[in-house]
């Protein structure tokens, strides 16, 4: 049975989630500030249309884009070098949703409704939503739009009026990522465009590890104690090694507990200039 979500009640676990349809975790709740953060942070997101309710999502398995697996063609570097391209970030957040809103091809009607639109631009006020703008001239002809947490990035949508209008923006975002340590893309959902571009599916499971590293702010040495090997304890020699792990897992809360309390959810600046192709 589908949970239902009253007004700040948790989201529950990711793994609940149902296999048909793929990803569908409960319904209800409410698109506040607080709610869409703490629903990216656990690997959730919000997808509905028309009259439905508010419906929650973790499909399993997830595509994301490893920024260092982006796959440039030719066609596409001829088309950031020769079309006279210019890729903004942050500067027609509005304008982008309503091109991301538009109706595709055959489909009726739009998932990004008035009430979406409007929760995505609270998110891009306090500074956690983030657009990157494709121009021809003065003409807006692609983009796409997503949302930072730590150093994640959620892509949510993207859409394109002239040939690789919107591909030219995510390669202009991969290459702002790449370059402020974030390490991939939560793509959601798998579609051939993505898969063109060098994305690929990984067990949700995988995903919500990196959430834990990634979208809590954890320092350094939380990163290499969470990677330490189970056995490790066992190679290094009792009891030695358990003091050590005990060590290190203190002072990794105490240290996150004190970056937390100085920048928690610090909203991340981005700009975007076109990089060499």
């Amino acid at each position: 049975m589908l949970a239902w979500l009253a007004r700040n009640q948790r989201f529950p676990p990711a793994e609940r989630a149902l296999k048909n349809p793929n990803g569908l975790l409960c319904a209800g709740g409410e698109l506040s500030l607080e709610r869409l953060l703490d629903a990216y942070r656990h690997g959730i997101f919000p997808w509905y249309s028309g009259a439905e309710p508010v419906l929650w999502w973790s499909p399993d398995p997830r595509m994301v884009l490893y920024c260092d697996e982006l796959k440039l063609s030719r066609s596409l570097a001829k088309s950031a070098r020769n079309k006279g391209y210019r890729v903004s970030a942050d500067q027609a957040f509005a304008d982008v949703l309503l091109g991301c809103s538009e109706p595709r091809k055959a489909d009726l009607g739009t998932w990004l409704g008035k009430d979406m639109r409007k929760a995505y631009l609270a998110l891009h006020r306090a500074g956690y939503a983030h657009s990157f703008e494709t121009w021809r001239g003065s003409e807006l002809v692609g983009g796409l739009y997503g949302v930072a947490i730590g150093r994640m990035f959620y892509g949510e949508s993207m859409f394109s009026r002239a040939t690789d209008a919107s591909k030219v923006a995510l390669v202009t975002l991969v290459h702002e990522l790449r370059a402020r340590g974030f390490p991939l893309i939560d793509c959601q959902m798998s579609t051939p465009l993505l898969a063109s571009l060098g994305a690929r599916e990984i067990p949700r499971r995988a995903l919500l590890r990196y959430l834990c590293c990634y979208a809590w702010f954890l320092p350094p040495l939380a990163l290499a104690a969470a990677a330490l090997p189970h056995t490790a304890a066992f190679e290094l020699g009792a009891p030695a090694a358990w003091i050590v792990l005990y060590a290190l897992s203190a002072l990794t809360f105490m240290l996150t507990l004190a970056r937390l309390r100085r920048r928690r959810d610090s909203p991340v600046k981005i700009s975007a200039r076109l990089p060499p192709v």
